[in-house]
């Protein structure tokens, strides 16, 4: 049975030797929690952090920041990063199935990219650890990728083929990930949809030509009337149903009841 190991995190991060040649994660998660609490002194914990670069746009609004992976050379690169921001952050080497942290200690936990390289068991005892050391009243927030889009066609043809980067990965729909959290006994408060730039074919081209030893820039050279296009057509639709359903990424910020 394919799954996604440890040791593909370590072989995927160990050949990413600058983080500057890695695609920074939109401020998706920044923008949508701004629209549900003051991060302002806020004690946030991100769960399998990558570079940590989803929490370092966070650093800027003074909140206190915990970063936490399993993979030795994802904090190689967290603390590259550590290293071009003000703010103090933790970078923690742990397992997120088995945090060290006591129960209600966070004012936020979130991950972006990761519930979607777990079976549908190993998953719900991430969302429980997640919900553990959740303060009461916090929020968790899950960010995974949409079902309908071409990028599932693609990654599911190439983990038949044994060539998907991390091993195995499913996705989600909303309405799916929604009734998840809710049997938690979660609140959805919010639901968003992201799509991705540069597109995924320009990413799959760049990508392809890396095997050979060509190179192109992590952004495509900008034509500024399409650009210009281009940006109002996706300002004109953001938070409608048809980006939520037509996104690469989609997300829920739930809150956990008080007292709980």
């Amino acid at each position: 049975m394919k799954t996604s190991s440890k040791r593909n995190w370590e072989d995927y991060w160990g050949k990413k030797q600058a983080t500057n040649d890695i695609y920074p994660n939109t401020d998706r998660i920044r923008r949508y929690l701004g629209q549900v609490c003051d991060l302002d002194g806020k004690l946030i914990l991100e769960v399998g952090a990558g570079t940590g670069r989803d929490s370092f746009y966070m650093a800027q609004d003074a909140a206190q920041l915990v970063l936490l992976d399993y993979s030795m050379q994802s904090l190689r690169h967290i603390q590259a990063g550590l290293r071009r921001i003000d703010n103090p952050v933790l970078a923690v080497g742990a397992d997120a199935f088995s945090t060290p942290f006591p129960d209600y200690t966070f004012d936020v936990v979130f991950h972006q990219g990761l519930l979607e390289h777990f079976k549908k068991d190993v998953a719900m005892r991430l969302l429980e650890e997640n919900i553990r050391v959740l303060k009461p009243g916090g929020y968790l927030v899950v960010d995974v990728p949409q079902r309908y889009h071409v990028y599932t066609i693609i990654k599911h043809l190439l983990i038949m083929m044994n060539a998907w980067f991390a091993g195995w990965e499913r996705e989600f729909s909303l309405r799916e990930l929604e009734r998840i959290l809710v049997n938690l006994r979660l609140d959805p408060i919010i639901s968003y949809g992201e799509w991705m730039y540069p597109s995924l074919f320009y990413r799959m081209l760049r990508e392809a030509l890396g095997k050979f030893g060509l190179s192109l820039p992590l952004y495509p050279p900008s034509v500024p009337l399409l650009h210009t296009l281009r940006t109002r057509i996706r300002e004109f639709l953001t938070d409608t149903w048809l980006q939520k359903n037509t996104a690469l990424s989609i997300g829920i910020i739930a809150r956990k009841p008080s007292g709980k």
